[in-house]
């Protein structure tokens, strides 16, 4: 049996997640109907070996790692950087899939000057627009819960946005970041899953009275905070790169199923960007039922398996001492 802890449970979750669904990504929902993901697979899309992991688990790695030694925006976007020139936390030392927007983004991050470097990186949240609404910045967003759980909600939305925006600005893609890390910190806490995502509906809503989030971006979360995510059919849940898309796609996966590899597989077989989903829900689904509910064998092909181990044990310890 797997020696584990909330942390590697959660990490775990998201790159095996994120393997399953490699092979498969850009497929439609109509060729998933066709040959349903079902097992863990080498090749497919990318032609890697079972167990490869992409950007998404590299990202997360590389935030992860960055908490290890604290809060600290200059280092994170520096181990950005590292992965996307050096090959750093890559699976299997080369860079293989990277979305446009992250790509932009960490090319702006080294333009930025070592003159009051903080500071311009803390404004890169006033800078955002709609093209900075992909789901870049959710899919690694997992290890930040570790740093900020309970704290109150106007100081995690603080964080959670300085470090979305680091490659995605605007306030949409910080949003359902804080809405997925509040659902994980309530799972942290030993909540059920629909008691979860009961009571992070209920202070989403009064975080944005008290905030006067706007009417406008409102309008966009009215399947998953408004009304019932569980109550919308599995037609209209999207599974493309829109950060919106991953978040529904996620919560409804999460909530309508019910252990580690149906959640999974029910993410991946939506099709289109399949690891992403699969990673993002992993980290949920990982959190709630433990690394002991994920096969094995899925455990053990993951590429650099030693290093996340070893990865998060090091964040257990830093931010579960007292336990």
């Amino acid at each position: 049996m797997i020696k584990t802890n909330k942390v590697l449970d959660a990490l775990l979750g998201v790159a095996v997640g994120d393997a399953l669904g490699v092979p498969f990504e850009f497929r439609s929902r109509q060729q998933m109907a066709d040959t349903p993901a079902t097992e863990m697979i080498g090749y497919g899309t990318y032609s890697l070996p079972k167990g490869t992991w992409s950007d998404d688990s590299s990202l997360t790695f590389c935030l992860a790692e960055s908490l290890v030694g604290g809060y600290n925006l200059i280092d994170m976007g520096s181990k950005f950087i590292a992965w996307k020139n050096e090959n750093y936390w890559t699976p299997r030392g080369k860079v293989f899939d990277i979305g446009l927007t992250t790509s932009r983004a960490i090319s702006r991050l080294q333009l930025i000057s070592d003159r009051d470097k903080l500071g311009q990186i803390q404004r890169l949240k006033y800078q955002g627009d709609e093209y900075d609404n992909g789901n870049g910045s959710l899919m690694r967003i997992m290890p930040l819960l570790f740093y900020i759980k309970g704290k109150p909600i106007k100081e995690q939305f603080e964080i959670v946005w300085h470090v979305s925006a680091l490659t995605h600005r605007h306030i949409r893609a910080a949003m359902c970041c804080l809405i997925y890390l509040r659902v994980a910190e309530h799972l942290l806490n030993g909540l059920g899953k629909e008691e979860s995502y009961l009571k992070m509906q209920k202070e989403i809503l009064e975080f944005w009275d008290e905030m006067s989030f706007a009417e406008r971006e409102q309008e966009h979360f009215k399947k998953i905070i408004q009304s019932d995510i569980r109550e919308v059919p599995k037609d209209e849940i999207m599974s493309g790169g829109y950060v919106m898309e991953s978040i529904e796609a996620s919560l409804w996966c999460f909530l309508k199923k019910e252990n580690y590899a149906e959640i999974v597989f029910e993410a991946i077989n939506f099709g289109h960007d399949t690891d992403t989903t699969a990673a993002i829900v992993g980290g949920l689904a990982g959190l709630y039922y433990g690394a002991d509910s994920i096969e094995e064998d899925w455990i053990f092909s993951l590429a650099r398996m030693q290093d996340i181990f070893e990865l998060g044990n090091q964040l257990n310890e830093k931010y579960f001492k007292a336990f």
